[in-house]
């Protein structure tokens, strides 16, 4: 009977019991500029071509990048501090380093911007901008699909607009088990 109701209720989306959460996490930002080479490409193709970009929908999830091992290439997560769902495409050094560390360090490094236009020192400012302060997010490991996500202007950055930088587009007052019950 128990195993009946779940399945009922995560097939509504109303319960994700595979879902899990990950706590102090060091949350980051990168984009055109400051990615190694500069440009959008990207270390695992999960259907973009090897480009960075997203929406932050979960049909069209944001890219971030991270440590070799510490999510599996193309993993989808789900990141309420953006209330975006985010997917594992990319390489990062200082999460390498920080997943090396003792104890290990959860560290993401979240995509900005565009995949075409390089925002130079301004879209590097609003990276920095945008940075909460270390190990203090938590992101959602096999996350409902239907979770809430913002999508108006949905660029956290965006060259010539104002305001460039989406400030006002993190979520930093959130209830974790409000994403992962």
């Amino acid at each position: 009977m128990r195993s009946s109701i779940l399945a009922v209720l995560a097939s509504l989306g109303l319960a994700n019991a595979a879902c899990s959460t990950v706590s102090k996490v060091t949350h980051t930002f990168y984009g055109y500029p400051d990615n190694d080479p500069p440009g959008p490409a990207t270390a695992y193709d999960c259907g973009r071509g090897f480009k960075a970009g997203g929406t932050g929908t979960y049909a069209d999830p944001l890219t971030f990048a991270s440590a070799q091992g510490e999510f599996k290439s193309c993993e989808i997560i789900y990141d309420p501090y953006l209330r975006k769902y985010l997917r594992y495409e990319d390489y990062c050094q200082q999460c390498t380093e920080d997943w090396a560390a003792s104890p290990k360090i959860n560290h993401i490094d979240v995509w900005t911007g565009s995949p075409t236009v390089n925002g130079g020192q301004q879209q590097i400012q609003c990276e920095n901008d945008l940075t909460p302060a270390d190990r203090s997010q938590k992101i959602v490991r096999q996350p409902a699909t239907n979770l809430p996500v913002d999508t108006f202007g949905t660029a956290l950055y965006v060259k010539g607009a104002s305001p460039a930088c989406r400030t006002s587009k993190v979520f930093p007052n959130y209830n974790i088990g409000d994403y992962c019950k």
